[in-house]
């Protein structure tokens, strides 16, 4: 399995995840362990928002972790197979680790559009 975090410094789980850039990629191996496999650092015309196309590398992954998104970023992903979870969990690694072992993560913050 493969997930993506929205991480925008590459620290912490970020939000506006549309318009995100940076994400951690990581990958779930046989144990159930978790391993940094890619940091994708994307110029606009490759955030969601801005994209056209049907070669993206998020349409590659098992799933989107973030701290807030609109719900067409839910459905564009959706629409490749990808789930998307919002969560206010701010360490990539714990809420990778929580989704990947099937533990709820902690609900998102109250967040505006």
């Amino acid at each position: 399995m493969r997930i993506g975090v929205t991480s925008q410094n590459f620290r912490t789980v970020t939000g506006h995840a549309g318009k995100t850039r940076r994400f951690l990629i990581y990958e779930v191996q046989a144990d159930g362990g978790l391993l940094e496999v890619d940091r994708l650092d994307l110029p606009k015309a490759m955030s969601l928002h801005e994209f056209r196309g049907d070669d993206h590398p998020l349409f590659t992954l098992d799933a989107v972790i973030t701290a807030s998104c609109g719900e067409g970023f839910v459905r564009r992903l959706g629409q490749r197979g990808v789930k998307v979870v919002a969560t206010a969990e701010a360490d990539p690694v714990k809420a990778a680790e929580a989704f990947a072992a099937g533990r709820p993560l902690a609900p998102p913050l109250p967040h505006d559009h």
